[in-house]
């Protein structure tokens, strides 16, 4: 376990996180540096769980297995997910081996091969249990397919947009079939057709198209759609098509249009098993349904939050709510009971809402971070609307608003700066990993998720030479203030401290986080939060799709 050296006090605080000014002393050496994961005998924080989100962390990539049981991807879970689709009830988990899959696809020996979206990497499972690499690609890798003599075709979309033919067993390169399919993405969830050709939707020009994956021929074969995600043929032969905006599935048969299915924006894909029964998954909720005779869904895997992260509250006359950062959707519950009280869901690269890893309370409004589209958005979440945009940014961590400017902490470039219009003021760099932004207006704080620090950057609008707070933390990421104290979420464990002066304590021990997939994602990947309000600290749990209240009164 590593020991916590404290180097600064942190008291006399506003609202917010702050600090007084720097005294110069390393109290940690008068008093003692505690270790964490003891606490004292007098905190006594419950903790209440108000809401409970999906079984699933996202489901991706659907198909169903040889024996019928229905195998369901998820990216950020990192995790193929074995379900009875008959009952819903999930009879295996499967993540040895399998790093972030996005989409999943059987041979017709048995096998399944799954791609990598956040690595490149396109791997498999044969049916004795031999792990498979069969390329290495650039990530983007997302949809993948056999044909009915078992080639395997692999597309990218979101980080790439290129079409492959890949070798199973990986012993010759990828073929490039197509490399004009952009930008932004190539074709997203494929099936190979009765005619002999592979068809996959343009997620970005609101049409299908089919190959000939020999010689590269291609032809349109549906258009007007507002945002098609996947592709499936039923035994039958026709066409069905997932548009994830329009939160439908529609049947094209003789060039006519007719929805089947009606659900939410943010679908992800659909598989139809050996009794052409439909089945559906959503990226945004972790939801899985079978679709019935008359169209009506039936939820196998319930909807709710699939990615919790970042956490702000917001006062609204008919009652405070907690806001959650749920990746592809924001969230309102109520502080009280935890009732849902508002879903906007995006749709990735053309949702108003845009995809969103951080928040923050921004008056009535709220900041939202996303690394994912290198953007902050100042959102309205009563108008939802846009209040305010910035674009290509280097890995956007957290967001505050500091002396009236928009302050960012960007991984890629180890810095954390402001956005104003009179051009960007440095208050720290050469960061490893800054994470958690806090200020009380005066000062600035952040997190250095890396070097398990948390620094004081700021006083007064100014940047000052960085004061380390505390060290030698286990990946410390959220950051809030309570009774003048200073509180950081470690990542790794999970673990609340109170940073008191030489004294740190162990409030309460939420969930831990998932590491990040490779160097090419922060590694907060989906931040733990923190907020307080009076008594009550609000987190989200990541791993089990969970939004807690601990209730801090009997703590001393």
């Amino acid at each position: 376990m590593k020991a916590v050296v404290f180097l600064i006090a942190v008291s006399g605080l506003l609202t917010g996180c702050g600090s007084e000014r720097d005294s110069g002393e390393d109290l940690s050496r008068q008093t003692g540096a505690a270790e964490p994961g003891t606490t004292t005998d007098d905190a006594k924080a419950e903790v209440v769980v108000l809401a409970r989100g999906a079984a699933i962390s996202g489901a991706n990539g659907i198909a169903f297995a040889p024996d019928g049981r229905l195998f369901i991807a998820s990216v950020i879970g990192s995790e193929l997910v074995v379900m009875d689709p008959d009952s819903g009830r999930i009879l295996e988990r499967r993540s040895d081996g399998v790093d972030g899959p996005d989409d999943i696809a059987f041979n017709s020996q048995g096998d399944y091969y799954w791609t990598s979206i956040l690595t490149g990497e396109v791997a498999g499972m044969t049916a004795n249990g031999t792990r498979i690499t069969a390329a290495r690609l650039t990530p983007g890798v997302n949809p993948l397919t056999f044909s009915d003599d078992d080639r395997l075709f692999v597309s990218q979309c979101f980080f790439d947009d290129k079409l492959y033919e890949v070798d199973p067993r990986g012993l010759t390169p990828a073929r490039l079939i197509a490399d004009d399919l952009g930008p932004g993405c190539g074709l997203n969830g494929m099936d190979w057709g009765p005619d002999g050709r592979l068809y996959g939707p343009r997620w970005f020009q609101q049409q299908v198209v089919s190959f000939d994956v020999d010689t590269g021929e291609r032809r349109i074969e549906a258009t007007g759609l507002e945002v098609p995600a996947a592709v499936k043929f039923d035994s039958r032969g026709v066409l069905h098509v997932l548009d994830t905006m329009a939160g439908a599935v529609v049947r094209i048969e003789d060039s006519r249009q007719t929805i089947v299915a009606d659900l939410e924006p943010g679908l992800d894909n659909l598989a139809f098993d050996a009794a052409d029964r439909l089945f559906v998954s959503s990226f945004a909720d972790g939801a899985v349904w079978r679709i019935e005779a008359d169209g009506t869904p039936r939820a196998l895997a319930p909807s709710g939050m699939a990615h919790p992260g970042g956490v702000a509250l917001l006062e609204r006359a008919r009652g405070n709510l907690v806001a959650v950062a749920d990746l592809h959707a924001l969230r309102g519950f109520s502080v009280e009971d935890g009732t849902p009280v508002f879903t906007q869901r995006n749709v990735l690269g053309v949702g108003a809402l845009g995809s969103l890893t951080s928040l923050t309370a921004d008056g009535a409004n709220l900041i939202l971070t996303s690394w994912t589209e290198n953007s902050v958005r100042v959102w309205d979440p009563v108008a939802e609307k846009t209040l305010e945009r910035h674009d290509n940014l280097r890995l956007p961590v957290s967001t505050v608003r500091y002396q009236g400017e928009l302050v960012v902490a960007e991984h890629a470039a180890g810095e954390v700066r402001s956005m104003g219009t009179a051009g960007s003021t440095v208050y720290a760099s050469g960061l490893s990993a800054p994470t958690a932004l806090c200020t009380d207006g005066r000062s600035l704080w952040v997190s250095d998720r890396a070097e398990g620090r948390v620094l004081r950057i700021a006083d007064d609008g100014r940047a000052i030479e960085p004061v380390v707070v505390a060290e030698g933390l286990a990946a410390p990421e959220g950051l809030a203030l309570w009774r003048g104290r200073l509180l950081v979420r470690e990542g790794e464990s999970g673990r609340v401290l109170v940073l008191d002066s030489g004294n740190p304590r162990v409030l309460v021990t939420l969930g831990a986080g998932s590491p990040a997939a490779s160097e090419a994602q922060p590694p907060s990947m989906i931040f733990n939060d923190i907020v307080v309000a009076g008594e009550r600290l609000y987190a989200a749990d990541e791993l089990t799709r969970q939004l807690v209240r601990v209730d801090l009164s009997g703590v001393n």
